[in-house]
């Protein structure tokens, strides 16, 4: 008889090879660490689509849309771009290497140090089939979130990195697989549920300097790809309220996933990594036949994962550095260890879509406040600085002479930056002046796909 964990070992090997072959690496830090939209259509929209669906990626936003998009597959990629960057004012650790405040640009401090690995390819991948005139199955295939950050030590003062341990940063990819069931309540009007798997890697390096408040120093950095696998679901209705409005909702339930075992010592309850709830609602107004407008609200639930949204590092050296060690709560990898910090994100987006000669074209906004909580340290958050709150989208569909439709986004994140505390202790800890470091992040994508109608 085969062990259980053998066979999980297996499962997730298994998955492990889909993942590396459909989504070699992904980064999409848009909306704390979720991309501001799935599907290409709907990106252009600046993730606008709850209300209203366009293609077989549409399950990402709400379920239910799926039903209208008849016999249908989409194929797609999109190219995206984060400039990520920190700037450090303030005391050096001490003695160097010190893990607890980070180390300036090579230029000593005010230097501006810049995170590598910028370009990164996100494929996805929709089908659809009516199973009668009321009815569909479908399958969805993206990648929803993620966050990257590349600092290497050569860029940092002396050489050392960012946190006195060489090169430095993590890796976080997520893959969701979406089977989804819609159905029609009326004409105007259908609901949808998709089962999600998800799969999500994740590598940290150059971290090992925080070992003396780690309750597990030997998983907490520098231990390769780690591999977790999930599962959860996603529930929408859609329909029109007035021959001209149109109404939808959807909620995700928070995902549950494996622990990340190798990094156990780093996140909050042992390597536990689970993926937020999420809820969207959506309005699409008929402004006259050939066009529309879009409104989504989406809540983001960070505060689901503790990993996340648990207090930074302040709270560390609160409750275990400051009482004696290790093996305590609230130490990397205890019930109540270091997170980031992060609160709930509530994002609005607005698009607006027009057909001329049978041209599709689309334009959109969003706006949402960034979640790292204002009292958070930034020192772990250099490791994932999700600072965007704004973004600028365009695209547009062009149908071709085979009958399959063009499909291209373009999104525009303005740089945005935070800059707080750096430095989680002071008194017999570090004493002299305090550090503060500014986080900023600028963002481009390009998105292409092709969709037909079987």
């Amino acid at each position: 008889m085969i062990s259980r964990s053998r066979r999980c070992r297996r499962y997730n090997m298994v998955w492990g090879l889909v993942f590396a072959v459909v989504l070699p690496s992904t980064a999409a830090a848009t909306n704390g660490y979720f991309s501001h939209g799935v599907s290409i259509n709907e990106k252009s929209l600046a993730g606008a689509g709850t209300a209203y669906s366009q293609d077989t990626l549409a399950a990402a936003a709400n379920p239910a849309g799926m039903v209208w998009q008849g016999n249908r597959w989409d194929l797609g990629a999109s190219w995206f771009r984060p400039m990520r960057e920190y700037t450090v004012d303030g005391a050096f650790p001490l003695p160097p290497p010190g893990p607890f405040r980070a180390l300036p640009g090579r230029g000593g401090l005010g230097a501006t140090v810049e995170s590598g690995s910028e370009d990164f390819l996100i494929p996805q991948f929709g089908w659809n089939k009516m199973l009668d005139e009321v009815s569909s199955i479908g399958v969805s295939v993206f990648g929803r979130g993620g966050m990257n950050t590349d600092w290497r030590a050569g860029d940092t003062f002396g050489g050392q990195g960012v946190f006195g341990a060489g090169d430095a940063g993590i890796d976080l990819a997520q893959l969701f697989a979406q089977v989804t069931y819609a159905r029609h309540i009326t004409e105007d009007s259908a609901w949808g549920v998709s089962p999600i798997l998800a799969i999500q890697t994740f590598e940290a390096k150059g971290i090992s300097s925080f070992a003396a408040i780690s309750n597990d120093a030997a998983h907490l950095s520098d231990n390769g790809d780690d591999t977790s696998v999930g599962y959860g679901l996603a529930l929408g209705w859609q329909g029109r309220v007035t021959p001209a409005l149109s109404l939808g909702v959807s909620y995700q339930s928070e995902l549950k996933m494996d622990e990340f075992d190798d990094y156990a010592g780093l996140f909050a309850e042992r390597g536990d990594f689970d993926i937020p709830s999420s809820w969207n609602i959506g309005l699409a107004w008929d402004v006259t036949p050939e066009s529309k407008i879009l409104v989504d609200v989406q809540q983001i639930n960070y505060t689901d994962v503790p990993a996340v949204s648990n207090p930074s590092l302040q709270t560390a050296f609160a409750s275990c550095a400051a009482v004696g060690g290790v093996g305590t709560a609230g130490c990397l990898g205890g019930a109540n260890g270091v997170g980031f910090g992060w609160d709930d994100m509530t994002v609005l987006k607005l698009g607006y879509q027009w057909i001329v000669q049978d041209w599709t074209w689309r334009v959109g906004v969003s706006k949402g406040d960034q979640p790292i909580n204002e009292n958070a340290d930034n020192l772990f958050n250099i490791l994932a600085p999700g600072v965007m709150e704004e973004h600028v989208t365009f695209g547009f569909t062009r149908p071709l002479k085979n009958g399959g439709k063009l499909n291209f986004g373009f999104m525009w994140a303005p740089e945005e930056c935070i800059k707080g505390p750096s430095d989680p202790v002071s008194g017999p800890f570090f004493p002299g002046p305090a550090q503060t470091t500014e986080l900023c992040m600028e963002q481009f994508e390009l998105s292409l796909g092709y969709g037909r109608v079987y």
